[in-house]
């Protein structure tokens, strides 16, 4: 008998988190209350299966309109990937707690509301955590497993032993922190990005190139910390130390960006960003950088890791 996910929230997140399990033979009963759109719902899950596993059974993925009709019975693990708003959240996990038995964990998609937050006041509120998956999920490898203030080991046990069930890399986070870990590297990085263009050092095509084809390309290879402990941490601190003063550290994104938001330019969605977009680009360019990451997880499912645990967890740092 395979194992049954539910998922609640059908957009592109949730349908490419159904595709995950059901390419690994699970059964996912899906949460979408706009029944007109289904066709549309199982058409992206069947399209992001395909890039998966050919032989996966999209039958094993199923629809109803709200969590009150699903059964119970077998379910694994609950994931919510609805709106990133917390009234919205809290009100789902609000019924949750009284719908899902016990025994079986919940988990939000947020990418940086506090679990703690969002859990705050329920019975059950110790076997909720995070697992933050990344667009596109069914080709990014990491997934966040995150602890509330609240959440028990053996939740987070569970939540890390089904991610890595389902081919997926589980990166544990201990804190429920704003933005986690990913998001707090990437928007690091974006900062300094938006700070470098509002100063006309250099321009979006530049940018990138630095990023893809320079220190961003090694990152394939290895992560920032063992990348440097390889290059050598004594060169690595000298250049923090004549750079650091430099680097931005403003509170909210840069002005290039901001301008861009105000004025309804939101990128390929809404036609126009940093660049102008037809559909017809916005999807060809879409259809690359998928076809781009499937590679690249490819090498990675065989990529090198460091020799054993890093020191600190030894305890001797």
């Amino acid at each position: 008998m395979s194992k049954t996910l539910v998922v609640i929230g059908c957009g592109l997140m949730g349908c490419d988190i159904a595709a995950i399990f059901v390419s690994r033979g699970w059964s996912v009963r899906a949460v979408d209350p706009k029944a007109k759109n289904w066709e549309r719902t199982r058409d992206r899950v069947a399209l992001s299966v395909s890039q998966l596993d050919t032989s996966a059974n999209i039958a094993k993925f199923s629809l109803a309109t709200t969590v009150e009709e699903l059964e119970w019975s077998g379910v694994e693990l609950v994931i919510e990937a609805v709106p990133e708003k917390m009234d919205i959240k809290r009100q789902l996990f609000a019924a949750l707690d009284q719908l899902v038995p016990e025994n079986i964990p919940l988990a939000t998609n947020t990418s940086g509301l506090r679990i703690t937050e969002i859990a705050a006041g329920l019975a059950t509120r110790h076997r909720m955590g995070g697992l933050h998956f990344f667009l596109p999920a069914h080709i990014v490898p990491a997934v966040e497993v995150v602890a509330g203030e609240f959440t028990d080991a053996k939740t987070m046990d569970q939540l890390f032993d089904i991610v890595t069930s389902v081919g997926r890399v589980p990166v544990r986070v201990a804190k429920d922190v704003p933005g986690f870990l990913a998001n707090r590297l990437q928007h690091a990085l974006m900062r300094e990005a938006y700070a470098i263009l509002d100063e006309g050092v250099a321009t979006p095509e530049d940018i990138d190139a630095a990023v893809r084809y320079g220190f961003g390309f090694r990152y394939i290879a290895a992560g920032p910390i063992l990348q440097k402990d390889l290059a050598g941490l004594d060169t690595n601190y000298a250049a923090g130390i004549s750079i650091y003063p430099y680097l931005n550290n403003g509170t909210k994104p840069g002005r290039s960006i901001e301008s861009l938001v105000e004025a309804g330019n939101f990128g390929a969605k809404s036609g126009s960003g940093f660049w102008d977009w037809t559909p017809e680009q916005a999807k060809e360019q879409r259809e690359k950088y998928e076809q781009t990451l499937l590679q690249a997880a490819y090498l990675l499912s065989s990529g090198a890791r460091p020799p054993g645990n890093a020191r600190r967890n030894r305890g001797e740092i």
